[in-house]
Order: C-alpha cells, then structure tokens, then sequence
C-alpha cells in the first residue's frame, strides 16, 4: 500500500492563494468605504444578495444539479447564518470603531478558532497539545492587541474588537457545520446554497433595523458594496473551492496570514490608516499560533535542525 502525500502548494496554487488573500483582504477595505453611507446590517445584504445571481450563474453553466431536499435547504440556512449573516455583520459593525487592517488581524484568528472548535467537535480532528499551544498564543495575541486592562473596562473599542473576535468564532462553527452537514454537495452549489441562505435571513434583519436600502449612494459607495459581493464573496468562495482541491485544507489556512497585509495595505494607502506597534506584535503572536496549529513550520526546523546533527 502506497502512503499518500499530502498536496502541496504549486506556482498556480499560490498564485490563487495570493489573489484569494487580495479579494478577502479587500473585503475590509470595501467595507470600510461603504460605512460612510451605509449601514452594518445593511452591507451585509448587499454582500450575499448580489454575490448570489454570481454563483447562480456558475452552477448553471457547470450543470450543477441544484438540491430539492428542505433538510439540505435548512442545512444551507444555517450556514449562511454561521459563515455570512452572523459574521460579516459582526465585522462591518466592529469596523464602524476599529481600523479596517486591525479587523483584518482579529480576523486571523479564525484558523486558531477553528482548530480549537474542530478538535472539541469532531472525532476525526482531535484536540491535541499542538492546537492548544497555538490557540495559546492566539490568545496573548488579541490581549496584546485590546490591552490587558480590557477586562477590567470595556469600552466602544474593546467591544468592536470582540465582535470581530465573535465573527472569528462564528467563522469555526461554520467549518465543522460544514463538513458534517454539506460534504456531500458540489462546493459551487454548497456556496450559493450559503448565499441564499444568509440572504433569506439579512433581507428581514436588516430591513427592521435599519429601513428599506437607500438605493441613491455615491458611485464609490456602490463601487465598494458590489465590489465587496462579486470579487470578496461570489469569486472569492470560487478561488477557495479551488485551492482547496490542487493544495488541501492545511495549505488554504495559510490564506489566514496573507489577508492581513493587503487590507493594511489598502487601508493605508487609500484611508489613511495607521496601526500601533501593540497591533504589529498581537498579530505576531497570532501569527506563531497559526504556524504552531499547522506543524508544518516545527516539522521543517526539526527536520533541518536533525539534518545538521
């Protein structure tokens, strides 16, 4: 019996990576444009309804048989709850106190989360002393970033950063709600299922909070809100499908250090935003987390270390 080896990352495969950390790291910036007119709850909507005619689009030019069973429907309901509605809501209204870039680094947080969450609920995943050490860290790292003080005194900041910390969380659950309950589908049918999912919940949720979408926005407005729908949501669930299936899951979470850069970088350049020496170091220690819940990092310098031995 052959032993399989475990994908790796090639020349296409990473340059996916890198367009796929671009349009998710763009997704805070887009955001944060989209603030100045609209609100939170409202955001979200226009994000997964307009990524939805998208993805519709892929399923019926790849012939994709759409599902008619309501346990699946009521399966996809729930995880655009877990991995859209609940999440994206949570980070665009953090995003209404913090820097776009320091979402982006809370945000990093999700493969630790996951890890975590995974290990505690599934069977095959379990929680071993590697994912507890890293989720460790992760933690040093957010207390870093909200100051140790928060604990004691919360205020308007510390609560935006903990909602993003919430979208971190949701983010997990998704995971392994996905896994045990939609493994079976096609992926692009298993992301417009999410999508119409969480659209069915925001249309209700975000007309009660906020009233009928104002439809008469600024072109750069509507340039962020579709932006945000086509290229942060709709392509970017394409370009995960597809590293998932050249590189595996263990490649993919690299995505999660690779966001934070190109939504500081945007942030600076274009909102002027500036980030304090605390946020560099809390996203060095997430940073250690994830490489120490991955391995592959501790397995290389052993491997090296016993190749000079």
């Amino acid at each position: 019996m052959t032993q399989k080896t475990a994908p790796t990352i090639d020349l296409m495969s990473g340059l996916l990576l890198l367009a796929l950390a671009a349009v998710w790291g763009g997704s805070f910036f887009f955001a944060e444009v989209a603030l100045a007119e609209v609100p939170p709850l409202t955001i979200t909507l226009h994000r997964v309804f307009w990524a939805v005619p998208v993805l519709l689009l892929v399923v019926l030019w790849r012939g994709t048989k759409i599902p008619t069973s309501p346990r699946t429907w009521g399966a996809y309901l729930v995880m655009g709850a877990l991995n859209n509605a609940i999440p994206f809501s949570l980070i665009f209204w953090g995003q209404k106190t913090i820097e776009s870039g320091l979402a982006s680094i809370l945000n990093g947080t999700t493969a630790v989360f996951g890890a975590v969450v995974s290990g505690l609920m599934l069977v095959d995943e379990p929680l071993t002393a590697r994912k507890i050490i890293g989720a460790v860290f992760g933690v040093f790292g957010v207390a870093v970033i909200m100051g140790f003080d928060a604990l004691t005194s919360l205020d308007l900041r510390n609560l935006a950063q903990l909602a993003v910390l919430g979208a971190s969380l949701s983010y997990a659950f998704a995971s392994v709600w996905g896994k045990v309950s939609l493994s079976d589908n096609a992926p692009e049918m298993n992301a417009l299922g999410m999508l119409v999912g969480s659209t069915v919940l925001m249309i209700p949720i975000a007309i009660w909070s906020d009233g009928l979408p104002v439809l008469s926005l600024s072109a750069n407005v509507w340039a962020s809100l579709l932006s945000v729908a086509v290229f942060s949501t709709a392509i970017a669930y394409l370009l995960y499908f597809a590293i998932l299936a050249r590189a595996g899951a263990a490649n993919l979470m690299l995505v999660t250090l690779l966001i934070p850069p190109f939504a500081i970088g945007l942030g600076v350049a274009f909102l002027g935003e500036r980030l304090g020496l605390e946020a560099w170091l809390g996203f060095g220690l997430i940073a250690i987390g994830l490489a120490i819940t991955d391995g592959r990092l501790l397995a290389g310098a052993r491997r090296l270390m016993g190749g000079k031995t």
